[in-house]
């Protein structure tokens, strides 16, 4: 039995520690580390493909110390001391399963995700910050996006058994390599699930969440709705010590979203829509009376002035409804090359000047679905968007509908997939010392704030135990 005072349950619909104290999480995610995004490194298409040709342009010694170099210069002390000054208590930590498992070689354990992870862990908790591990890609990807390290478009995880037993095999491990540790606040088993046919969902909760429980029955466990956190109507009566979690991303921050307060996608956005919507996704877990948790929410920055400002009101507004509602949060992402992050790289580095012709040609085709527009080709999108109008009017494929579907196949597949050779030239015959600056770049020191987000974090931080 957990006797450290830091240790988290729930109780009712708030989270609370072992001395009796209500905790509300207020954090950042880690993405990009553990977990590698397109938009948040530079690279086009997913962390394997980006692997791939790293591996074929370094040989496997230096890829593999280039992506050492990586992971631990992307997250430090520095980094940790930082997130705490804004008044930060939790950071959610995502990972990818390959770092814990080969697919050729399935249920046979990589100890070095451990030493990844428990690294990280231990910065944090010397810091007195929660960590909430968050499984972001699985095998056979949970959802149809690039962030689950996902190429097709299909999850395959929800129509094989064997890709869902190896989940619950490694959660299994993580729970009882971190069962005893009071700085992780919980377990995150699936990053925004998204199950085609709705009725594998909550049945693989039930048993994922059932493994976990006979190996660390004290640990909070945070579950996600369907759709990519959106849809809790699958789900069967709530789970005791459990965290729903829904993901709450508004339309204006998007990078091609309207003017804020106004009109994105023909609904007029405000702070009352905003708080109205916000309840009604949040149904399940106010009529089940169990805590709220966004994991997931913040606009993207467009460096233009006036519209980053109407973004930093509509995240300030999402921030004041959290507190409203007494949610619990962790805003998307720390760390980036300048699109969304609380710091990003500053453009004169090494990694920075080294990848700026794929940026450019990443812009102009507009590959990043998270940071890219499509203005610059037109020409190919137009002939197949007014194919499907006509021939296919009622095509309303999951998650979303055609006009998704599109972008992903030809913008974020087709045109993704050859530009991430253009990494091969680039990093081809680099010596140590050469892989170990560009990596360098990720450290604090080569950081800068986004001054006006962090301040409104800072603001928006709720004392640690109210």
């Amino acid at each position: 039995m957990p006797n450290h005072p830091a240790f988290l349950k729930t109780h009712g619909d708030r989270i609370q520690n072992l001395a009796g104290q209500f905790v509300t999480l207020q954090g950042t995610g880690l993405g990009g580390w553990m977990n590698m995004e397109n938009f948040i490194t530079g690279f086009p298409a997913t962390e394997t493909a980006f692997h791939q040709v790293v591996y074929r342009a370094l040989g496997d010694e230096k890829a593999r110390f280039l992506f050492d170099r990586y992971l631990n210069y992307f997250f430090t002390e520095e980094d940790a001391r930082f997130i705490l000054s804004l008044g930060l208590n939790s950071i959610r930590l995502p990972f990818n399963y390959r770092h814990f498992e080969d697919d050729m070689n399935p249920f046979v354990l990589c100890e070095d995700g451990f030493k990844k992870l428990d690294r990280v862990i231990e910065i944090c908790s010397r810091n007195e910050i929660y960590t909430i591990l968050d499984l972001h890609a699985a095998p056979g990807f949970q959802n149809q996006d690039w962030h689950s390290d996902n190429p097709t478009r299909q999850a395959f995880f929800w129509q094989f058994k064997h890709f869902q037993d190896r989940v619950v095999w490694l959660w299994e491990l993580i729970a009882d390599h971190y069962k005893d540790n009071p700085w992780v606040a919980g377990y995150n088993p699936l990053n925004e699930p998204s199950d085609p046919s709705g009725a594998s969902l909550d049945q693989f909760y039930h048993r994922v969440v059932d493994a976990i429980r006979k190996i660390d029955p004290e640990h909070i466990i945070f579950l996600e709705g369907n759709r990519f956190s959106q849809d809790f109507s699958v789900l069967g009566p709530p789970i005791a010590n459990v965290v729903y979690t829904l993901h709450d991303y508004a339309a204006p921050g998007f990078i091609n979203g309207g003017p804020y307060p106004g009109i994105t996608r023909g609904e007029y956005f405000d702070k009352t829509f905003l708080r109205d919507k916000l309840i009604k996704n949040c149904q399940y877990m106010l009529e089940n009376q169990t805590p709220i948790w966004v994991g997931e929410f913040g606009p993207v920055y467009t460096g233009i002035p006036e519209q980053d400002e109407m973004r930093y009101q509509l995240l300030e507004d999402q921030i004041s409804i959290y507190q409203e509602l007494g949610a619990n949060w962790s805003i998307w992402t720390y760390k980036d090359i300048g699109l969304q992050g609380m710091v990003s790289l500053f453009p004169d580095t090494k990694w920075m000047q080294k990848i700026q012709p794929i940026l450019e040609k990443k812009a102009v085709l507009g590959v990043d679905s998270w940071g890219g527009v499509d203005r610059n080709i037109r020409h190919i999108m137009e002939p197949i968007e007014q194919a499907f109008a006509e021939f296919f009017p009622q095509y309303r494929p999951f998650p979303f509908d055609a006009q998704w579907q599109i972008n992903r196949t030809v913008r974020h597949i087709l045109l993704s997939e050859p530009l991430v050779e253009d990494f091969y030239p680039l990093l081809n015959g680099l010596d140590y010392d050469e892989i170990d600056e560009l990596m360098a770049s990720f450290q604090f020191k080569n950081c800068c704030p986004r001054q006006k987000l962090c301040q409104i974090i800072k603001e928006g931080t709720a004392p640690l135990n109210p």
